[in-house]
């Protein structure tokens, strides 16, 4: 699966901030989100329960990434995948900066193979 383009439309929850960058660590398009990285796991729990708000399902992932599923009104289904990810080079103190990245998947996920990103794309 090619990467897809950076989710819009998303919004900044507290305590993030916007990091537009994605602090310099994704080689594809993606909305960022940063905070401390104590805060990294509460902060995703809190976009889960935005997205799945807007009838985002959870299908799949793992300990740092998670891939949600929507239906779309003309049948198939729409794929955005948030990955949890901070500068593996730098001690991972409580205070250190974590991101939250956001990107489309690219197509009909419901009727594509597994949805996951393009090898390399993506840090894990």
């Amino acid at each position: 699966v090619p990467p897809g383009p950076a989710a819009t439309g998303m919004p900044v929850l507290p305590p993030a901030t916007e990091a537009a960058d994605c602090g310099g660590l994704l080689r594809s398009p993606a909305f960022c989100v940063t905070a401390q990285l104590d805060q990294i796991g509460a902060l995703a729990d809190a976009y889960s329960e935005h997205l799945a708000s807007l009838n985002w399902l959870a299908a799949d992932g793992d300990d740092n990434r998670v891939i949600f599923v929507r239906r779309r009104e003309g049948g198939g289904c729409d794929g955005l995948q948030m990955i949890a990810f901070y500068d593996e080079s730098k001690p991972a103190e409580a205070t250190a900066p974590g991101y939250l990245g956001f990107a489309v998947i690219p197509g009909d996920v419901c009727t594509s193979g597994p949805a996951s990103p393009a090898a390399g794309t993506l840090p894990q």
